[in-house]
């Protein structure tokens, strides 16, 4: 008997074509979500990339003796974890969201929905993320390592406060280009394994290179502000950056606005966009003439 050919219903990965197709039907069903469902999954997605950030901050603290691409590369690998456990376990991420636009493009996503979207997701994230960082630092988490961990936690910090307001703009791009290609190449999985595995090296490489991601430091920031305000650990500690662009202000002005920008930038315009126009934009004006007749 001959063996079993796979058919486009087994396991063989989607074409980009159909990926793009299951994107913009991803994106329908996203914006017609009812808000307490969408805002409940979202603070699950913040807390969940901010549990991704922690693996990230405790694997790479006390690493000074290794090259800096090593353990750049290190926190990447485990940071990983945060979008892994949003594809899989289901939650809704601001940044991946992005890729809604593909289905506002073809005309089957209004422009209020859309934005409906973006900002109950965006909310609920912030809302997960910070409250994760309250958690930790009411867990006195920082102390581990006999402190080397809030040293991280404040070093990481103080860096991305630290950003000039269009630095912060292109590396909030150039990091949602790749947050949203790891989605982009799930929509291609079949199995949980083929997720993961697309998912890790786009992620891995963006947090690599230093690049920005918004949600994120939702976590990365409040928590390191959390530990600069326990002025007894941080006097106890020696070798610490400078902290004096580390504040609020800097925070949400020079840092969450512009990389929230460039995540859009890079998200929606880089990936969604781009593919939008390679494999949907002829059969919207199709639909759209033939309407018209």
């Amino acid at each position: 008997m001959p063996a079993a050919q796979l058919t486009p219903t087994g396991l063989d990965a989607l074409p980009p074509p159909e990926m793009a197709n299951k994107a913009e039907q991803i994106g329908v069903s996203k914006a017609g979500m009812d808000a307490p469902t969408m805002f409940a999954l979202a603070v699950l997605a913040g807390a969940f990339i901010a549990m991704g950030a922690v693996f990230a901050t405790t694997t790479t603290t006390g690493s000074t003796g290794m090259p800096y691409g090593v353990t750049r590369l290190l926190g990447g690998l485990t940071f990983s974890l945060g979008l892994i456990l949003v594809v899989v376990a289901g939650a809704e991420l601001f940044t991946g969201n992005n890729l809604i636009v593909m289905a506002w493009a073809s005309r089957r996503v209004s422009t209020l929905h859309l934005l409906r979207n973006w900002a109950i997701v965006y909310a609920g994230n912030f809302v997960g993320a910070i409250a994760t960082a309250a958690l930790l630092y009411a867990g006195k988490q920082y102390e581990f390592g006999g402190g080397a961990v809030g040293d991280q936690a404040l070093a990481i910090a103080a860096a991305k406060t630290s950003l000039g307001w269009g630095q912060a703009l292109v590396l909030g791009a150039l990091c949602n280009a790749l947050v949203c290609l790891a989605v982009w190449l799930c929509y291609s999985a079949r199995t949980t394994a083929d997720k993961v595995l697309a998912i890790i090296p786009p992620i891995a490489a963006f947090v690599a290179a230093g690049f920005e991601h918004s949600v994120a430091n939702m976590y990365f920031i409040p928590y390191g502000l959390f530990v600069k305000s326990n002025e007894a650990f941080v006097s106890s500690q020696s070798g610490l950056p400078d902290l004096s662009d580390l504040t609020w202000g800097r925070f949400l002005g020079a840092n969450l606005v512009p990389v929230t920008i460039g995540n859009i930038v890079g998200g929606a315009l880089m990936v969604g966009a781009v593919y939008w126009f390679v494999y949907l934009r002829k059969r919207s004006a199709v639909t759209a003439s033939g309407g018209a007749g």
